[in-house]
């Protein structure tokens, strides 16, 4: 793996983060990064992932990280409501989501303009750990695809592997050893030229975030070496196993 040089403008937390929590995340964790030069050196791009474990953010960020790029997340308003945990996100340059809310569409045109500005913003699009019972990705929500089309920017679909046998999903007690092993594997950008150019219809964004699931999956696939579901788990038919189960809260970002 050839590690890139930081281009981005960074900060004083995301330098203080990459201080304190690489080097465990060296410590804790087997790697194994693929074509991550896919991801574009430089400019604007989102880059789109499923999600596996509460863990799995920061073991993301250590993959964009290596290849070159500060990652800019898209992350619960309430985080940012603690003084200082809100000062660290802010000076790492995370974008605040209030879901259910009159200011949702901020996050939206935040993440815009952070795209404009060069930024790499990462989305779940998904919006929360999977329920598929296996792990697979989910059925996805459309904030990434809008994204993607208002700005014209490169999606870069990555599949990860192996963060949800470090810290199960809604777990809280994680299984650091013996050291588990991390795979992230990045896909060509996914092709949304043709419906970028269509009238914004919600077929036409339910189509681009698709094509974006459709990615992601495949590259899980290939990590996993075993076929995806024919049918996409919807937590709108299947219902919610883990919120029925445990009581626990449902979506992250819309």
């Amino acid at each position: 793996m050839v590690v890139r040089k930081m281009q981005d403008q960074r900060g004083w937390a995301f330098n203080l983060a990459v201080v304190i929590l690489k080097p465990l995340l060296l410590a804790l964790t087997k790697r194994s990064w693929s074509h991550g030069e896919r991801i574009p050196e430089s400019g604007g791009c989102v880059v789109v992932l499923n999600h596996l474990s509460h863990l799995d953010p920061l073991t993301a960020a250590h993959f964009v990280h290596d290849h070159g790029r500060a990652p800019r997340y898209l992350a619960k308003a309430a985080l940012f409501h603690n003084p200082v945990l809100g000062a660290i996100m802010r000076g790492a340059g995370q974008i605040p989501v209030e879901r259910e809310s009159r200011n949702a569409m901020g996050a939206y045109d935040a993440a815009v303009a952070a795209v404009r500005e060069g930024q790499c913003v990462v989305v779940y699009p998904e919006a929360t750990i999977t329920r598929d019972p296996d792990l697979w990705p989910m059925r996805g929500k459309t904030g990434a695809a809008r994204i993607a089309l208002a700005t014209g920017c490169p999606v870069i679909p990555v599949g990860q592997w192996g963060a949800q046998e470090i810290l199960p999903p809604y777990t809280t007690r994680p299984h650091l050893f013996p050291r588990k092993r991390v795979t992230m594997r990045a896909g060509e950008p996914v092709v949304l030229a043709d419906l970028a150019a269509r009238e914004r219809t919600p077929e036409v964004t339910a189509e681009a975030t698709e094509r974006i699931m459709a990615a992601i999956t495949a590259e899980v696939a290939e990590i996993r070496g075993e076929p995806a579901p024919a049918e996409r788990y919807d937590m709108r038919i299947h219902g919610d196993r883990f919120k029925k189960r445990k009581g626990l809260p449902g979506q992250e970002e819309r």
